[in-house]
């Protein structure tokens, strides 16, 4: 039987998301009444700018006092969508004192303040729902949170932005430089204004650590994620992956070391297989590779954002939040039982690329080769070019240590015969 009274819904912010939650909970109502058990009412939209025309919403729902809409008291959910650090974080713990359970879509303030959020909602018998928050409409963190609760995840391995993908894409595909890539993933609207976010990785790395959170039952901030951005990035990088039978994608990695005391999440451009699933995953899509015990291997992939993509998860979010509000239960709040420690980049071993400008001239390997053995890094291949006394060698490492390498290259930057390192780039998928 179906409840007449509707759960009350209040939803701040109302931009590009904000409007299509909005929409869809119009359009229908129906539908989402019969799979909750209840209909589900917009009760009130908080916006920064009241005198801006939207279109399917009540003027009259409309305010710019969200701490006073979140304190109602008769509101059964709040919908954040208006990402930042702050107001959210204090309107979402305004919302649990007053007894509404919220749904988000804040990669930032998660990533940053989860554990906190997560303890206010389990002090006040509420949920914090928020699969909205990594990787637009892909399911992703259900299936991480419940459907693999009883695996062992060992790799979570994806590309969760897509305008980086996009531009990386276009630069293995037709060879252009990353400016102007750039521009037209601008022109084409994948990209912002300010693009820093997406291609220095702010955003990627948001996602790694709610994601490694999740997977590993351990409290993992930003702060622990590892970052580097793929502006450096070169059409020379793509030939030279190209000759190795790969291509290089902007990569969130969270992996659990092989002794399963530590993880690790970083953020980074790396070359990857032409054979890996995720090699194939093109323009502005997002794809996440899953490695675990049981399950073996996953690969969850579709569009990680754009109105109705995030508004779909947001959605999926709002059923299940209401569903838990009518049984007088909530869903899965934060799981760190694991409490692993988080390794710095340092200690993470993987395969590495690097170019090198070097003299044309006999015994220059043989430097190069000495200098890697004192390091303890072992080659795996060598190809050397030259002409007119200046020559590129590229060198291909077995697993080695991020601390390992970098001693190398500093190592390496000594050396009369090495003129410059050209790229640093790591292999992974392999």
């Amino acid at each position: 039987m179906m409840r007449t009274r509707p759960l009350k819904v209040a939803l701040l912010g109302c931009g590009v998301v904000g409007s299509e939650v909005a929409r869809i909970m119009t359009t229908h109502a129906d539908d989402l009444a019969a799979r909750i058990g209840a209909p589900v009412e917009l009760a009130g939209v908080a916006v920064r700018r009241p005198g801006k025309v939207r279109e399917g919403i009540d003027p009259d729902l409309v305010t710019t006092d969200a701490t006073a809409l979140v304190k109602r008291g008769d509101i059964d959910v709040v919908v954040e969508v208006i990402g930042g650090i702050e107001p959210a974080r204090s309107l979402i713990t305004t919302a649990f004192e007053h007894g509404a359970s919220v749904v988000s879509a804040n990669k930032a303030l998660l990533a940053q303040d989860g554990a906190a959020l997560h303890a206010a909602a389990e002090e006040h018998g509420r949920d914090l729902y928020y699969e909205a928050a990594v990787a637009g409409a892909i399911p992703l963190i259900r299936p991480l949170r419940e459907s693999l609760a009883g695996d062992k995840v060992n790799r979570v391995l994806g590309i969760v932005n897509g305008t980086t993908n996009f531009i990386l894409d276009k630069m293995g595909s037709t060879g252009a430089g990353y400016q102007e890539a750039l521009d037209e993933a601008t022109a084409l609207g994948y990209a912002e204004a300010d693009p820093t976010a997406d291609v220095e990785g702010f955003d990627a790395a948001a996602k790694a650590a709610i994601l490694a959170g999740i997977a590993f039952h351990t409290r993992v901030r930003l702060d622990d994620v590892y970052r580097e951005g793929m502006s450096e990035v070169t059409a020379a990088d793509f030939r030279s992956a190209s000759e190795m039978g790969c291509t290089i994608k902007l990569l969130a990695i969270c992996e659990r070391a092989a002794d399963g005391g530590s993880v690790t999440a970083r953020v980074h451009p790396a070359m990857i297989p032409l054979s890996h699933p995720l090699a194939s995953v093109r323009g502005a899509y997002n794809a996440v590779f899953v490695e675990s015990d049981a399950s073996g291997q996953l690969m969850f992939y579709g569009p990680g954002a754009g109105g109705s993509p995030t508004a779909s998860a947001v959605l999926g979010d709002l059923v299940a939040v209401c569903r838990n509000r009518l049984n007088g239960a909530t869903g899965p709040g934060e799981s760190a039982y694991a409490a692993l420690r988080v390794s710095p980049m340092g200690e993470v071993v993987t395969r590495y690329h690097i170019s090198l400008d070097v003299a044309d001239k006999p015994g220059v390997l043989a430097q190069v080769a000495t200098v890697f053995a004192e390091h303890g890094v072992s080659i795996d291949t060598v190809r050397q070019q030259g002409k007119d006394g200046e020559a590129s060698l590229v060198v291909v490492t077995h697993r080695a240590s991020d601390a390992s390498l970098t001693g190398t290259v500093e190592a390496l930057r000594k050396l009369d015969t090495v003129r410059g390192v050209a790229s640093i780039m790591r292999v992974e998928g392999e």
